[in-house]
């Protein structure tokens, strides 16, 4: 393709920036506090399509992108190419997780039981208006459990394992060095489950939504089941140089497992940054409709993560506001010659039929 700069000079793009910015209005810290208190799962979602966990610059990023994802996501992950590696962290596993909410939709009673926790699942969806007109609304206090929930739970995998139900897979012992890193090393295909799985960790939501919600519906190749859904805290443990594990804090995470039942109970999985049960229960569909034989294009591999890239597809859709002049004007040229080789084809069509149809005249 061939493009060319936009005309008008330094001082047009510098005010039409102005004109965004002062749209805007003053960015302070008391606003960008105020964006990161009152819309947490949104700065979760930006903090998992942009793959950095940092609340206090999601609200920066998204107080300066008016609330735009794609600028907010793109900001965060280009100021996240500016910060050097310290550490890789210790793996952690499920049962390590400080789980806030447990459920299952496979089983009534699962080990260390089904935990509500945070959700709107079994609420009416009403507008509470009356805020518009100056009455605050302030929620019902929750009332302390008699007996709080354990901390940790256990894996569900593993008492299924222990049932006979899901069989036992040989145990790899998988070092950090040996996870492909997405961020440094290209996607290539077939991808390793890991690319996979991180892909999708970073993937945009609605993309994900969307291609899992025809996996599920519009081609039924897969009807999942949720096995075990976790919103949790997970902990960051890193290893000082003198062999010490110490812990330098959580991080919330959602992770899920789907099962299908469809041959033998085979699962999906999904886990990223951030509280996004609606994320993860799709990007485990498609992890498991992506290992089945002959996947249709919605859960086709190479489709799936390449269209839900949040930060390429948008600017790849956004990029065609850019001038296209050279390459438009080139395939304006090419229908006026074809138009012009018609017309040129048609007269000379006319002109060998008329004396056709004089000599019949004359005939008759």
């Amino acid at each position: 393709m061939a493009y060319v700069a936009t005309r008008g000079g330094e001082y047009a793009i510098e005010q039409a920036e102005r004109l965004f910015r002062s749209d805007l209005g003053p960015i302070t810290r008391e606003r960008v506090e105020a964006v990161r208190t009152g819309l947490p799962y949104l700065i979760d979602r930006v903090m998992g399509e942009a793959s950095l966990y940092e609340p206090d610059l999601a609200a920066l990023a998204l107080a300066q992108a008016g609330g735009d994802l794609y600028e907010a996501i793109l900001l965060l992950r280009a100021y996240r190419t500016t910060q050097p590696r310290i550490a890789v962290a210790e793996p952690v596993g499920q049962t390590d997780l400080f789980t806030v909410r447990r459920i299952s939709a496979a089983f009534k009673d699962i080990p260390g039981g089904q935990i509500l926790g945070p959700t709107l699942d079994y609420s009416h969806r009403l507008l509470q208006v009356d805020v518009l007109k100056g009455e605050d609304y302030v929620p019902e206090p929750v009332i302390p459990a008699a007996k709080p929930a354990p901390a940790t739970q256990p894996s569900l995998t593993s008492w299924q394992k222990a049932q006979g139900l899901i069989p036992e897979h040989a145990d790899q012992d998988v070092t950090p060095d040996d996870i492909p890193d997405l961020t440094r090393e290209p996607l290539l295909f077939p991808a390793a489950r890991a690319h996979r799985l991180q892909s999708l960790a970073r993937s945009d939501t609605g993309g994900t939504l969307a291609l899992g919600y025809a996996t599920m519906r519009g081609y039924s190749s897969v009807h999942p089941t949720v096995n075990e859904l976790r919103l949790a805290e997970a902990p960051v443990r890193m290893r000082h140089p003198c062999g010490t594990v110490f812990s330098a804090g959580r991080v919330r995470v959602s992770q899920t497992e789907v099962i299908s039942k469809a041959r033998e109970l085979e699962l999906g999985f999904s886990a990223t940054f951030g509280w996004n049960e609606v994320k993860v229960i799709a990007a485990a569909t498609l992890d498991l409709a992506s290992s089945q034989p002959n996947p249709h294009p919605a859960a086709n591999e190479e489709f799936v993560l390449y269209h839900t890239e949040p930060v390429e597809s948008s600017g790849f859709c956004i990029h065609f506001k850019l001038p296209h002049y050279v390459t438009f004007q080139s395939s304006l040229d090419a229908l006026r010659r074809v138009k012009a080789d018609k017309s040129a084809d048609a007269a000379k069509t006319a002109v060998n039929e008329k004396p056709a149809a004089r000599q019949e005249e004359v005939a008759l």
